[in-house]
C-alpha cells in the first residue's frame, strides 16, 4: 500500500484522511504465475497498480499472442480505450510470475473522487502512463533495429531477462526466439571482445 501512496504522492499530496479513503477504496488481489488478469473482448472497468510481480500486455493476432509490454512494481495498468469509452478491449494482461496488484474499480473511483476531487488524478495517471508506453513502443519499432531494441531493454529493464520467459522477450522485440538467441550472441561478443 505504501508504494501506491508514494506513487500518487508524486502527483498530489495526500493527507491522513485521503490515505484512509484510498485504503478503503482499493482491493488487493494476488494472481498466480501465468494467470490471466484481464482478457480482450471484455469491457474494462478497473485500473491496476502493481506492487509485486510482473504483468505482460499482449494481443492475440490470428491465434498468436504478441507481447507488447511488461509492467513491474510501481506501474499502473489500464486498458485505456476500453475503460474510458466502455468498448471491448483489444488487449489482455497476464501475470508472468506471482503478482500482487491493487485494483480500482470505476465505481469506487467515482466514489473516491466525490469525497476528494483530487483523486481524479488516479485515472489520469494510469491513462497517461498507457499513452506514454504506447508511444515508446511505437517509436522503438519505427526508429530502431531489433538489436537496438534488445540493448534498450537490457539497459532500461535488464531484470526482465531473469523474470520473463524468452519467448515473451522475443515477441516483445518483434523477433523469433532463434533470432533473439543470435542477437544475444552478437551483443555478448561485441561487449566481451
Amino acid at each position: 500500500m505504501q508504494e501506491l501512496i508514494n506513487s500518487i504522492n508524486h502527483y498530489i499530496p495526500l493527507n491522513s484522511e485521503d490515505i484512509t479513503w484510498l485504503q478503503n477504496t482499493v482491493e488487493q488481489r494476488v494472481y498466480q504465475k501465468n494467470e490471466v488478469i484481464f482478457e480482450q473482448g471484455k469491457i474494462s472497468d478497473e485500473i491496476y497498480f502493481v506492487t509485486k510481480g510482473c504483468v505482460r500486455l499482449f494481443y492475440n493476432v490470428d491465434g498468436n499472442d504478441k507481447t507488447a509490454f511488461f509492467y513491474t512494481e510501481g506501474k499502473f495498468i489500464c486498458a485505456g480505450e476500453s475503460f474510458t469509452y466502455n468498448v471491448p478491449a483489444i488487449e489482455s494482461y497476464q501475470a508472468i510470475e506471482e503478482t500482487e496488484i491493487y485494483v480500482f474499480t470505476k465505481s469506487k473511483l467515482l466514489d473516491l473522487h466525490e469525497k476528494a476531487p483530487k483523486f481524479e488524478v488516479i485515472a489520469r495517471i494510469a491513462t497517461e502512463d498507457e499513452l506514454i508506453t504506447c508511444q515508446k513502443v511505437i517509436a522503438s519499432f519505427v526508429t530502431k533495429s531489433a538489436e537496438e531494441r534488445y540493448l534498450d531493454l537490457l539497459e532500461t529493464q535488464g531484470e526482465l531477462f531473469q523474470r520473463v520467459p524468452q519467448q515473451y522477450i522475443a515477441s516483445f522485440l518483434g523477433v523469433s526466439p532463434e533470432t533473439l538467441s543470435r542477437i544475444k550472441a552478437r551483443v555478448y561478443k561485441k561487449l566481451h571482445s
